[in-house]
């Protein structure tokens, strides 16, 4: 099979070129040859996907999941995982067969055409800006906490600041070069899974009764079965992980076999961990006494088990999660813009790359500003529930995006994954997607379809002579 990251050029005797897009506007054709340096290994990607997930839906969301749905908020986790993998499987199928920066956008705008591309491509970018908001907010909660445990009592009124002055060096450390903030990741991330390993397997043992004193029973679901959906559809911006590993599929070391991996197995790593969590932490406390203690519940959660220690190590593990969860975030922010301005549906200079650390610093520049807007509102809750609204989107035409590309089998598409299970799994793929959106609160609705709108508007107004050719024909 020919390189995927080439552009043009011959191809082996006996092998099909693979046809490389050409993007043309009214004035100039602009081909799409310029790459970022492919520095990521399989660990790195692992970590991008795992340490973007692992932060809000363990840190952040057990006393908003139980208070919602008491112990069923473990079902809506594991009802995230399992729409989480069927868009993994399709999402891995499609960025073998494009490893290139931009993720959804990239895979729906070849295979659905300019528009779609272009609302997703767009939205994209407002979603994950959302979603790494939403951790950064996260993050002062439990920096807060982390001075509240050394006893320098701080209150809330430093939580906005300490989140805004974290995501501005999250995003100086990011134009320094992608290598730079994979270290970070990988570093956090490994410390993170031996606090959690620890805290986990000690607290299931607890709450099954063989150490310690068991816990009294509960009802599984006391509100009925629609909470659950409405919480799997929160909750589910803890699963945005896998999705950030195809935006920068352009910078992965053998995507062929890195790609699937990385994005499948942090889905099954990480939905395992959050059920546990879950499970954990209303066996600790009951859900409706969990649900108390807001953003920051898993604090008690470790005090209830380990005493001062056990918060201690907690509000540093939750300071390493929502710290690797914005950093990746801010690392594939930037890669939607670079791959939708690289297309000519943003000004080309945001495209521009940074001739000293590789970097597109024009395009960390846009994705960190409106983080920091939205990082001042404080509104968690909105913000993830925003981001989760325009990711199903983005997931839902992405499961589409295969099924066209299947069936028009452009020469050009040579995966080196294929889905399992086709076409049935890509079909539940984009239902599930869709359907979770009907379970979302209406605010957070109204914001994302005026979100949609605002970037067809800016289609219609800025890209509508761009056209996408070679893709499919």
């Amino acid at each position: 099979m020919s390189d995927p990251s080439s552009a043009g050029g011959t191809n082996v005797e006996g092998e099909s070129p693979r046809v490389e897009p050409t993007i043309e506007t009214a004035d100039v054709t602009i081909t799409d040859d310029a790459e970022l340096e492919r520095t990521l290994g399989l660990a790195g990607a692992l970590a991008i996907g795992i340490g973007t997930m692992i932060g809000a839906g363990i840190f952040v969301f057990p006393g908003l999941a139980a208070g919602r749905a008491g112990p069923a908020a473990a079902g809506s986790f594991a009802i995230g995982a399992f729409v989480a993998l069927l868009v993994a499987l399709p999402a891995s199928e499609l960025a073998t067969a494009m490893p290139k920066s931009g993720g959804g956008y990239y895979y729906i705008s070849r295979g659905l055409g300019t528009l779609p591309g272009a609302v997703v491509g767009l939205s994209l970018w407002f979603g994950l800006v959302f979603a790494t908001a939403f951790y950064l907010v996260g993050f002062g909660y439990y920096a807060v906490d982390t001075l509240a445990e050394l006893g320098v009592s701080m209150g809330d009124g430093l939580v906005i600041p300490l989140a805004l002055l974290f995501g501005a060096g999250v995003t100086v450390l990011n134009v320094t070069g992608t290598e730079n903030a994979a270290k970070l990741q990988n570093g956090i991330v490994a410390l993170l899974l031996s606090i959690l390993i620890v805290f986990l397997g000690y607290g299931g043992l607890d709450a099954l009764g063989i150490v310690g004193e068991p816990s009294a029973p509960q009802q599984f679901a006391p509100f009925g079965p629609m909470p659950v959906l409405t919480t799997a559809a929160l909750v589910f911006t803890s699963y945005l992980g896998f999705a950030q590993v195809a935006t920068v599929a352009g910078e992965i070391r053998d995507p062929g076999r890195n790609l699937p991996l990385a994005m499948v197995g942090s889905v099954l790593v990480v939905g395992v961990l959050y059920v546990a969590a879950i499970f954990v932490a209303t066996s600790a406390f009951g859900s409706e006494r969990l649900s108390t203690f807001g953003e920051t519940a898993m604090v008690e959660v470790g005090r209830h088990y380990f005493g001062s220690a056990g918060a201690v190590a907690i509000v540093f593990g939750g300071l390493l999660a929502t710290m690797s969860s914005a950093n990746a975030s801010v690392l594939s922010t930037s890669r939607a813009i670079y791959a939708v301005s690289k297309d000519a549906l943003l000004p080309r200079h945001a495209s521009h790359i940074n001739l000293r650390y590789g970097t597109p610093h024009v395009a960390l520049g846009m994705a960190g500003g409106p983080i920091l807007a939205l990082v001042a509102t404080g509104r968690v809750e909105l913000l993830a529930e925003v981001a989760s609204f325009l990711h199903l989107v983005t997931y839902g035409l992405l499961c589409v995006a295969l099924l066209a590309l299947r069936r028009a089998d452009p020469s050009w598409y040579d995966p080196d994954f294929r889905v399992p299970g086709y076409p049935v799994v890509p079909i539940l793929g984009a239902l599930a997607s869709f359907a979770l959106i009907g379970f979302m609160q209406r605010t957070s609705q109204l914001i994302g379809v005026g979100i949609m709108l605002a970037t067809a508007g800016w289609y219609a107004y800025y890209g509508r002579d761009v056209t996408l050719k070679g893709v499919v024909e």
